[in-house]
């Protein structure tokens, strides 16, 4: 017997209001492409080509063999929670207590639960453009509203003072702050963050989240300032997120945290003690490594990101129609193909949006980039610097060629 079961599956409403993250769908893409024979280099995917380092590993292993395989605490391990705020203190040089720190399967999860904890149907949460892919989707999905704002390339495209006034309403709860940011690389500076403290002074409804993943990814030789750090007045309306997938290469590890109001953290840990319990243990003993142990790795990989970073922009930058933006922090470029769209394809097809842009760049060139539009804003495409040098330089020359064949 043959045929399709129908599906008694009905969806909750909340599924309609989400889509699938576009960098998710574009790996995808390039896996379905790399089984069918193409070769495809790939700049799609956020994840350091580093190895974890030796040392966290064996933690992992040695917290193995001593049976930590059990369930730990909501937030955390003892161990790791000092080891957090061991690393905030040494990062930013903010004081926290046991009480003001939770402990989640990846940032992203941490971020998840604080909206799940704070946004109720209606209220607002400003996110500048361009964003991380997963925002708006995460407030959607707990019956929130994104209200985007456009940043520009006279700010660095990070927000201003002015639009961060401008975009207040009474129903705003959240500002989503990402420094150093993705796509785009930005850092606000503690001058720019100041301004946007003045600003939050007079709206003390409006809370902060610093996602600041990629915070000692920096190329300006200290980690990017925090919010909580240059305006501590504000500290206990700021939630600071980050952990160890990043800066450790840690990204299959699944292990983020926060830092903030103790009972903002005490309402994302209920959520968590009825999802997933804790975190994994494991994962747990060796973020306790990376973050009190040697610090050696960071000392390594920066300066092999800048260098990536440098040879990518002076690439990209010498191909007729496209401009990079020169990033201070994280591992990718956001490229302005404006100057592209409406030119046509040797197929004879015009492009006319930053997907078609990143369309012809897979299919002429065999390299794989995520359109500006997942971003929020056009038209632009990313490309992830996070691979070696070689993958890097030859899908640099692809696009060159690629490009050099529209009319």
């Amino acid at each position: 017997m043959s045929g399709t079961v129908a599906s008694s599956f009905r969806g909750a409403e909340r599924l309609g209001r989400i889509k699938p993250s576009p960098s998710t769908a574009a790996a995808a893409r390039v896996r379905e492409l790399k089984a069918a024979g193409r070769r495809i280099l790939d700049l799609t995917v956020g994840e350091p080509d580093f190895d974890t380092p030796d040392h966290i590993k064996l933690a992992a292993i040695a917290a193995i063999q001593a049976g930590e395989t059990k369930y730990t605490p909501v937030n955390g391990t003892p161990r790791l929670r000092q080891a957090i705020l061991g690393a905030l203190r040494r990062t930013h040089g903010i004081e926290y207590s046991d009480a003001e720190i939770a402990v989640g399967g990846g940032g992203k999860q941490v971020i998840f639960l604080a909206l799940m904890a704070t946004v109720d149907p209606g209220d607002e949460v400003l996110i500048p453009a361009p964003y991380w892919v997963s925002y708006p989707d995460m407030v959607r999905a707990n019956e929130g509203t994104p209200v985007i704002v456009q940043t520009s390339a006279e700010s660095g495209y990070k927000l201003t003072a002015e639009q961060l006034e401008a975009a207040i309403t009474d129903r705003t709860t959240w500002l989503i702050l990402n420094s150093p940011g993705n796509p785009s690389g930005a850092i606000h500076t503690p001058d720019e963050l100041e301004a946007l403290a003045a600003v939050l002074r007079r709206h003390p409804a409006v809370s902060v989240l610093s996602d600041e993943i990629y915070s000692e990814i920096s190329f300006t030789g200290s980690p990017a300032p925090s919010l909580a750090a240059v305006a501590p007045d504000l500290r206990h309306r700021v939630l600071v997120v980050s952990g160890v997938s990043k800066s450790y290469a840690m990204t299959g590890w699944r292990l983020g945290y926060a830092a903030g109001d103790p009972v903002l953290v005490g309402a994302i840990n209920t959520l968590q003690s009825q999802t997933s319990s804790c975190p994994s243990s494991i994962s747990q003993a060796a973020a306790a490594a990376a973050l009190d142990g040697p610090q050696d790795f960071l000392a390594e990989s920066v300066p092999v990101y800048r260098e990536r970073r440098d040879a990518a922009v002076a690439g990209l930058a010498a191909v007729d129609g496209l401009t990079p933006l020169v990033p201070d922090g994280a591992f990718y470029l956001y490229v302005d193909c404006a100057a592209l769209i409406g030119r046509t394809t040797p197929d004879g097809r015009v492009l006319g949006s930053d997907e078609d842009v990143t369309l012809h760049l897979l299919d002429h060139a065999g390299v794989a980039v995520i359109q500006g539009s997942a971003y929020g804003r056009s038209p632009f495409f990313r490309i992830s610097f996070a691979t070696d040098i070689d993958t890097i330089t030859s899908a640099i020359d692809a696009i060159a060629e690629a490009v050099g064949d529209l009319r």
